[in-house]
């Protein structure tokens, strides 16, 4: 069920107004992807608000306010940069942020055209420059993130149930397989940040690259691998050992990635099809993938 707010531009022109005086003069308007867990409007040409669609997604306000001024420094692509932090009111119950707008359009948009091996070039040192900062008092993973970089067991019985309420048109044991070889293993180094939604929605592209990484809601410290979805939801083949090489992972890393991939496509497939046709089609090809990929990593 979707329980995701209603927000109207008027309420949002009303909440920087009583807020932001400085900007009530600035055009507001809804942006055309706004993702899910976030409404989100342009305020002027300049910057963005993002608004948590529902109470679960509340938390990453102040946690993005926090972290990112810190992590941004760091990494090779732009972030968001937070400008201002909003408070309830005007009917809307959550806190809510103003953003830098940054330049770009998502790989959602480009992906019959755009060059694979580039985007994951990119993406990696994205991740390895991520990886590579200080993470020693960041969030650990938890709800708050929805336990990207912790342990997949958490969503074992979800996992177990989509799979078999999906088993009349997929490979069911061979999906539990992979899900329980990706359970069979454990970061075992020091947590590192985790961006926690490596999605095509989430990587802007100017001229064919990556100009910045945006949404870092489900960000916190503990296991890349759940970085590592676009290897299968987005990649193929090719780009997927150009994305492997280019990142300093082992094996075993790559198998709780694939187990990443399967649970999020298995719950997907298991609630879209027969109705959201795209998103349904998004999770078969990803299943393929990783079927795949698994496959060939296990004749290696």
């Amino acid at each position: 069920m979707d329980d995701r707010i209603v927000v109207t531009v008027e309420q949002v022109r009303r909440l920087v107004a009583g807020q932001f005086p400085q900007w009530a003069a600035l055009d507001v308007r809804p942006v055309e992807l706004s993702g899910w867990d976030n409404r989100s409007f342009r305020l002027g040409d300049e910057m963005l608000i993002r608004m948590p669609s529902a109470a679960r997604y509340g938390a990453q306000v102040e946690k993005e306010h926090r972290w990112l001024p810190e992590l941004g420094p760091h990494l090779p692509f732009p972030i968001p940069v937070p400008l201002a932090l909003g408070r309830p009111g005007e009917g809307y119950p959550f806190s809510w942020s103003v953003y830098r707008w940054l330049e770009g359009e998502p790989l959602a948009q480009h992906l019959q055209h755009v060059d694979l091996s580039q985007v994951a070039i990119d993406v990696a040192s994205f991740l390895n420059g991520l990886q590579q900062i200080d993470a020693s008092q960041g969030p650990s993973a938890g709800a708050h993130n929805f336990h990207r970089g912790g342990s997949l067991a958490v969503y074992d019985d979800e996992a177990k149930a989509s799979a078999a309420r999906v088993a009349d048109e997929i490979d069911q044991a061979l999906a539990m397989e992979i899900w329980q070889l990706a359970l069979s293993s454990r970061w075992e180094r020091q947590g590192v940040w985790v961006h926690g939604d490596i999605a095509e929605g989430n990587l802007l592209l100017r001229n064919g690259r990556l100009s910045a990484v945006i949404d870092f809601g489900s960000c916190g410290v503990g296991d890349p691998s759940a970085d590592l979805i676009l290897a299968w939801n987005v990649l193929d083949r090719e780009s997927r050992s150009v994305f492997r090489r280019a990142l300093a992972l082992n094996e075993a890393t790559w198998q709780r990635g694939r187990g990443w991939a399967i649970w999020k496509a298995l719950i997907v497939l298991d609630a879209e099809r027969g109705g959201n046709d795209r998103m349904a089609e998004w999770s078969r090809r990803t299943i393929r993938e990783v079927f795949a990929d698994h496959i060939e990593s296990r004749n290696a």
